[in-house]
């Protein structure tokens, strides 16, 4: 099978995910998206008429986040017409879904230059959401409750929900979330701090060459224990709280599959992903379309699996996708030296640090989505460019990024430095 080189990866800064307040909330979508397209194409020299596809990860296509923005955002970006974009939803594991079926479209020989990525604007999603209530446009809670066959077959609750259900199975303590809350913050400090980010981060730009934003806007850096402890849970309002008109609560299509789990609120702002806005880019090549160009590769994808798990409690997959993304690659965990897993709740990367018995400083190095939030479909593509940072800033050689995502799955990607 072919080789599929990753040429170069970009992001924008991550900004506060609320309409007014974060500095990236005022841009239509396509803008954002357009903004790692164009840094892509000026870094590289790219000759956009090369570009076989763009492939692009948005979770809530709905609004001014519908129409296929991998193809809109590149007519925006000023690429040459003949490039093509589609747009695909695997929920939080888009970035990365759309990575792999650019590799895998490399390695078979269908293609040779394809740029994978994802934007998601939060606070537009919360503001459209909002405005469809205000209009008096109801619509079901929690994942799958419009479809109550699907619900009768696999009851699925509202994410923290699963979060704290999870941590009770586990018998993992609130204690223990917080201090891995405050150990994203301390890492993200570091890396911000020592100019880790640096070489993926780019400028988001007006049109009259001003600086919107330049900055990660989220972390909270000096964060303690000891503030931690003094925030309530942020899904206790969830569990007794009907998921739809006249139906179970979220608690209670947990226990429809676990009837004897007892879960406590965990949970907080502080211990899950951020709320941001943001957008990322991966260029990847062929090795026929690197001898051509002279680019110089600076990783090649290894291996790449998906991973469906129980979608009650819908944040598992991680771990088993890691095992089958290894055993594909014909690697160990020992082989891997930076691990990236999403931090959509401390629960997730707590559990699989636990269940694959890891070297907890090979994961997450420089902190995760609690402290730098998770722009939902950008977000795979931003931890494969964050590792790849990582394995050329350490001299690793082996990337490991995987992710949980809605319904109970996981997209991996095994990448190697160069």
């Amino acid at each position: 099978m072919a080789e599929a080189f990753i040429i170069d990866a970009v992001r924008t800064p991550r900004s506060i995910g609320k309409m007014g307040k974060g500095a990236l909330s005022v841009m239509h979508p396509q803008h954002v998206a357009a903004s790692v397209l164009k840094a892509l194409k000026e870094r590289n020299n790219l000759d956009t008429a090369d570009v076989d596809d763009i492939i692009w990860g948005t979770s809530a296509q709905m609004g001014l986040q519908g129409g296929d923005m991998g193809r809109m955002a590149a007519l925006d970006a000023g690429y040459d017409v003949k490039v093509s974009g589609v747009t695909l939803d695997r929920f939080c594991g888009s970035g990365i879904t759309a990575t792999n079926l650019a590799a895998g479209q490399i390695m078979s020989g269908m293609e040779d230059l394809v740029i994978a990525g994802g934007t998601e604007l939060m606070s537009y999603v919360t503001w459209y959401g909002q405005s469809l209530r205000e209009a008096g446009v109801k619509s079901p809670g929690g994942l799958g409750t419009g479809n109550m066959r699907l619900q009768e077959k696999h009851p699925q609750t509202n994410q923290g929900v699963a979060a704290d259900a999870i941590a009770a199975m586990e018998g993992i303590t609130r204690e223990e979330l917080d201090a891995f809350g405050v150990e994203s913050q301390r890492r993200a400090a570091i890396a911000i701090q020592e100019g880790r980010f640096d070489k993926s981060i780019i400028p988001v730009l007006a049109d009259d060459g001003s600086v919107i934003l330049d900055r990660d806007e989220y972390p909270r850096p000096g964060t303690t224990i000891e503030q931690l402890a003094q925030l309530k849970p942020a899904f206790a309002m969830f569990l007794d709280m009907p998921s739809r008109p006249d139906g179970p609560t979220f608690r209670e299509l947990v226990n429809q599959k676990y009837p004897d789990l007892q879960i406590e609120p965990l949970h907080h702002a502080g211990t899950s992903s951020g709320v941001v806005d943001g957008a990322a880019a991966i260029l990847l090549a062929s090795e026929d379309y690197v001898k051509k160009t002279g680019m110089k590769p600076r990783a090649r994808v290894v291996a790449t699996a998906n991973v469906g798990d129980d979608p009650t409690l819908m944040l598992n997959a991680p771990g088993p996708a890691a095992q089958k993304v290894l055993k594909r690659a014909g690697l160990s965990k020992e082989d891997i030296d930076v691990w990236e897993i999403n931090e959509a709740f401390a629960v997730v990367v707590e559990k699989f640090i636990r269940d694959l018995d890891l070297d907890r400083a090979k994961v997450n190095i420089n902190g995760g989505a609690i402290a730098l939030g998770h722009p939902i479909g950008a977000t795979g593509a931003i931890l494969i460019g964050a590792a790849l940072d990582e394995l050329e800033r350490s001299g690793g050689r082996y990337g490991l990024i995987t992710m949980c995502a809605a319904g109970g799955m996981a997209p991996a990607i095994i990448i190697e430095r160069l």
